[in-house]
């Protein structure tokens, strides 16, 4: 039979503390069974920082009152002064302007445009002629057809295919139309450049009559027969057809030649 000795028995003390630890222990797996386990922990977010609060403005310094008393005086600014107008005592009428007559001034230029005018237009030679139309230097005429020129003689001709045609007689002159404001004095030089075409005659003839006559200076002159007639230089485009009662009316003059002989009456 084996002794047990006391020093392999547990003391009284060691088996109170295995007591309380076996006791910790399941009451610690209790609590570990009745608890749910906890979820896993989620990844650490970024935190946004807040935008920053407006800065409340600065408080108003209140203004310092002005001690009790009366105010300020403010410097007098003087007022523009104002210009007396009729009806005021103080208003006296504007000095009196000398007059410039300026309606006289104006009448006197118009009797001196009025007198140039007609200065201008007065005749200066026999053929009536004015001044107007002396003044125009030939180099400025347009040379046209028709265009009516004199020199210094009282020979007056007009421009045709470039040629001048003598107008015979002041009856050729008023026959064909022509009027002595369409007259331009030029220079004979001016003349001299021009070719002499067929001089311009009036050749009068009535129906019922054969003889032709050629009208000068107011009278008709007879006109013997035809060799007479182209040997003057006459065309048949020449003859204009009148009355003859008209032709009757005319005076006559000396035949064509002189010798022919007292002229028949149409």
């Amino acid at each position: 039979m084996t002794d047990q000795s006391p020093a392999n028995k547990p003391s009284t003390t060691d088996q109170i503390l295995d007591l309380l630890l076996d006791a910790l222990l399941e009451r610690q797996q209790a609590r570990r069974l009745a608890t749910p386990p906890s979820p896993l922990p989620s990844p650490p977010r970024e935190e946004v920082a807040p935008p920053p609060r407006p800065e409340p403005p600065p408080a108003k310094q209140a203004r310092p009152t002005a001690p009790p008393g009366p105010p300020p005086s403010r410097p007098s600014v003087p007022r523009p002064r104002r210009e007396p107008e009729p009806g005021d005592d103080d208003w006296q009428p504007p000095p009196y302007q000398p007059s410039i007559n300026l309606g006289k001034t104006l009448g006197r230029l118009l009797i001196l445009v009025a007198a140039l005018v007609v200065l201008i237009n007065i005749p200066v030679n026999r053929y009536g002629v004015s001044l107007a139309r002396i003044m125009p230097d030939s180099a400025s005429l347009i040379i046209r057809d028709g265009l009516v020129l004199k020199g210094s003689g009282p020979e007056i001709y007009v421009l045709e295919d470039n040629k001048l045609r003598w107008i015979s007689s002041l009856e050729a002159f008023e026959f064909f139309g022509y009027t002595w404001d369409q007259v331009h004095i030029v220079d004979d030089k001016f003349l001299g450049e021009f070719e002499k075409g067929r001089p311009i005659h009036v050749l009068l003839k009535c129906p019922t009559s054969p003889h032709i006559y050629a009208l000068e200076n107011g009278a008709k002159r007879w006109i013997k027969d035809i060799p007479t007639f182209l040997a003057e230089g006459y065309v048949w485009e020449d003859v204009k057809f009148v009355s003859c009662d008209y032709l009757r009316s005319l005076p006559n003059g000396p035949s064509i030649p002189e010798d022919a002989g007292p002229p028949p009456q149409p």
